[in-house]
């Protein structure tokens, strides 16, 4: 069975806890999809979208079975264009899982065949953020 998982986010840029937890993914699963958003809402990312996929290829470029690619519009639009059934989340803090939680939920509504798998960085990568390093 080829188990595709898909580990979305903004990755501006890409830290060392992101690429902790994809290094993780790919043991989990045959395949791991970094989905690179453009943005957009409140967030506004200082790299163009262009250039945090760049980064995330240059990164993970030595994990055969990750792919790094860009994506706009909805997030399970794109997980089932990709044939995922595994949405990866990260979570650093208690205060990362409400928010999480809710959207687990609402996505679990738009596409019921999808889990979502919550990870978390190693603790030496547990307090930074890509807004801290921006």
């Amino acid at each position: 069975m080829n188990q595709k998982a898909v580990y979305p986010g903004t990755f501006d840029p890409i830290t060392l806890g992101h690429e902790d937890l994809v290094r993780r993914a790919a043991r989990l699963f045959d395949h791991v999809i970094v989905a690179v958003a453009d943005g957009g809402g409140s967030k506004r990312p200082f790299f163009t979208r262009d250039e945090r996929v760049a980064m995330g290829r240059a990164v993970l470029k030595d994990h055969g079975n990750v792919e790094v690619t860009g994506f706009s519009g909805l997030l399970m639009k794109f997980v089932r264009s990709q044939k995922a059934r595994v949405v990866i989340r990260g979570l650093r803090a208690v205060s990362d899982f409400d928010y999480e939680f809710q959207l687990a939920g609402m996505n679990r509504g738009m596409y019921p065949v999808v889990e979502t798998l919550f990870l978390t960085p190693g603790e030496e990568h547990m307090f930074l953020s890509a807004t801290i390093l921006r």
